[in-house]
């Protein structure tokens, strides 16, 4: 479970998700954009700007993410100061993390980390833009915290036996990035190339880093 500081997918849709997909519309976002297009209808907002919002909000993405990851696996004195404080790290890279903190830890042999935020949805956005609709689902909050292992098998990979699984709940003043194992065959690549096995799922912990084919 999370200590005292934790409180608050690879890029493709899982085909048996343990959480919700989605795809009922709630009632806050009918609320939502029926006060969008009534402010529009009364000229107050342009269509284009909310596009432009829009795009804005979700410009940043998984190559964010990628990016540090890769320098933290080739980096090793870039890996200690992202692991100390992982929003000056990553400036380092030219990469504003719009959260208050971002916390990074780090996946070993030993000790898997999984990321929930058990109270609304937080999501380090800046790096890993929008999160996926299980995400943010009730199921998953929950869960994720009860039956972390069963979760993720759930999700399609299987936390080896032996191995510690500790939970990460965000919150409004923090969120948790995992940095996944670098994944074995990659000695010889740059920082480029790394970034390809770098998936969403292993960002938040449902899942290791893609393995080279």
């Amino acid at each position: 479970m999370s200590d005292p500081h934790q409180h608050d997918h690879d890029d493709h849709e899982h085909p048996h998700s343990p959480v919700s997909d989605g795809g009922e519309v709630g009632e806050y976002e009918i609320l939502t954009m029926a006060v969008r297009e009534l402010l529009i209808e009364k000229g107050v907002i342009a269509a284009d700007e909310v596009r432009q919002a829009i795009e804005k909000l979700e410009s940043p993405g998984l190559h964010l993410g990628a990016r540090i990851v890769a320098r933290a696996w080739t980096d090793p004195a870039f890996k200690a100061r992202l692991l100390a404080d992982g929003k000056i790290a990553a400036s380092e890279l030219g990469i504003a993390v719009g959260e208050a903190q971002l916390i990074v830890v780090e996946n070993t042999p030993d000790l898997h980390n999984l990321v929930v935020c058990t109270l609304c949805s937080c999501y380090p956005r800046s790096v890993l833009g929008q999160p996926p609709a299980w995400y943010i689902s009730k199921e998953y909050r929950a869960r994720a915290v009860r039956e972390p292992r069963q979760v993720i098998g759930e999700l399609g990979w299987t936390v080896p036996d032996g191995v510690e699984l500790r939970v990460h709940d965000s919150n409004a003043d923090m969120r948790y990035l995992v940095l996944p194992m670098r994944p074995e065959g990659t000695g010889g690549f740059d920082e480029e190339r790394l970034q390809a096995f770098v998936t969403r799922d292993s960002l938040i912990g449902v899942g290791p880093a893609r393995l080279p084919e």
